[in-house]
């Protein structure tokens, strides 16, 4: 028979801690999971259960491994964080343009 030792170190090496992180408006947000061994980015976004836990279309979004976008085939490491990025919601160009309109106006207009 062997020992608890042994079991608790078998059932360790089968489950992988991983984390599952998303930006909301209000900052970023996190789940700790704990996925059997050779689950997959996939694996692990359906069970974070994104659209019911944070409203996350996470299917219509971009996602990777510690700021590297990866495959949802991608096998999971102990310790790895997955990442969901979301879609832009305008675009930086436009962005930085608007910017320096403004500041074009304010300039323009303290003359």
């Amino acid at each position: 028979m062997p020992s608890s030792a042994a079991l608790t170190l078998s059932t360790v090496a089968e489950r992988l801690a991983i984390e599952v992180g998303w930006v909301t408006a209000g900052g970023a947000e996190k789940v700790a999971l704990e996925v059997p061994l050779g689950s997959t980015l996939l694996n692990a976004l359906e069970r974070a259960r994104l659209d019911e836990l944070a409203g996350i279309d996470w299917r219509a979004c971009r996602w990777g491994i510690f700021g590297a976008e990866r495959s949802g085939d991608t096998l999971l490491r102990d310790g790895d964080r997955v990442e969901v990025y979301s879609p832009l919601l305008d675009d930086p160009k436009a962005i930085r343009r608007r910017r320096a309109a403004a500041q074009r106006e304010r300039r323009d207009g303290r003359r």
